[in-house]
């Protein structure tokens, strides 16, 4: 049985600083962004806990490739990708949470 994926990127409050993640459980991993969980980790020490894109998948392995294409872009990407699905660049996450 395969498990469902997504992709995700986060950023700051002034939308300086990105992050893109993969996770099998969307509104657990940003409810974990926005605690900040992990205290030691990049999106806490940076505050990085606002979601301004995501993509769906149905398995997790799709997933992972397409977190591996995003991450591999420059941010010149990353911004057009995001101002695709989020011009105005406002937190998505109140869809999950």
């Amino acid at each position: 049985m395969e498990r469902g994926g997504a992709i995700y990127i986060l950023t700051n409050k002034n939308n300086t600083v990105l992050y893109t993640g993969v996770t099998s459980d969307l509104r657990k991993r940003l409810y974990e962004h926005k605690n900040k969980i992990h205290p030691s980790g990049f999106t806490a020490r940076y505050n990085v806990s606002k979601l301004v894109y995501f993509e769906v998948f149905s398995s997790i392995e799709e997933a992972i490739a397409r977190e591996k294409q995003i991450k591999g872009g420059s941010r010149k990407k990353k911004n057009q990708l995001i101002d695709s699905l989020n011009p105005d660049w406002k937190d998505l996450s109140g869809e999950f949470l």
